[in-house]
């Protein structure tokens, strides 16, 4: 009688070390699958985050900020963010009664006003500007002088028809 229950012990141990077994090989294999499909996606993630970061870098090619040459032109005047100070100064323009002075149209919704500054370099802005209905851009040139005033001349513009 005590033979024959080490012998079920034994077979019933068996049998849940064989369940064990079996059941642990299927979870190590649906996790490889899902390691597998994780890295995957990962890589396709990485590639994506790397054409991302190209693409920033290339628009940001033509960029005051990232242009140190450009930069270095106004070290003397010790003005911490020579970009932000100069679009600044070109959205004062927008504060004028109508439409925006450097824009040589004139508004038909309402007046004219810039909203949207790159300056480029040490010297050119490209600029958008609108009235709510109707757009352009403008090509500016600027001086920013020793006495922190700034020039502006317009040496480009364009204004998109609607269809």
């Amino acid at each position: 009688m005590k033979s024959r229950i080490f012998l079920y012990l034994f077979v019933f141990s068996a049998l849940v070390a064989l369940y064990l077994g079996i059941s642990g090989n299927r979870t190590v294999k649906t996790l490889e699958k899902q390691i597998i499909a994780t890295e995957g996606k990962l890589s396709k993630l990485e590639d994506s985050l790397q054409q991302s970061q190209l693409q920033v870098l290339d628009m940001q090619y033509f960029s005051l900020k990232n242009n140190d040459d450009a930069l270095a032109y106004y070290d003397h005047l010790g003005i911490q963010d020579p970009a932000r100070y100069i679009a600044d100064k070109l959205l004062e323009t927008n504060e004028q009664e109508g439409d925006n002075p450097l824009v040589p149209y004139e508004g038909m919704q309402n007046s004219f006003k810039i909203n949207k500054i790159k300056l480029l370099n040490h010297k050119w802005i490209i600029a958008d500007f609108s009235d709510g209905k109707y757009w352009g851009e403008l090509l500016i040139n600027y001086e920013l002088k020793d006495d922190l005033s700034v020039d502006f001349t317009l040496t480009d513009h364009l204004l998109y028809t609607r269809n």
